[in-house]
């Protein structure tokens, strides 16, 4: 007889690098160097539900519109479009 298995109520998100974002795995609160990478970690865990939109700007000190200029050039542009001379030229024009 088959065991009962109960679906996961955690999201499965998979980040940038193809690894498996949890809490415990997306960048620490104390980040201050935001690369290209941490940035699409953080959107995708928010996009996959890992985090709120709220939680997210709570943990690194984000506005929503910082957050969702990220976001923005994440789905524009890939990881590229996160590195901070890419989110400033985009700012510009």
């Amino acid at each position: 007889m088959a065991a009962n298995i109960r679906p996961s109520t955690t999201p499965r998100v998979i980040g940038p690098d193809g690894g498996l974002l949890t809490l415990a795995t997306i960048p620490p609160r104390s980040m201050r160097r935001w690369v290209a990478r941490h940035k699409a970690e953080v959107v995708a865990a928010v996009n996959g539900g890992v985090l709120s939109l709220e939680e997210a700007c709570e943990r690194y000190a984000l506005s929503a519109e910082e957050f969702q200029t990220w976001q923005r050039a994440a789905g524009k542009f890939g990881l590229s479009g996160l590195q901070a001379n890419r989110l400033r030229l985009n700012r510009e024009h």
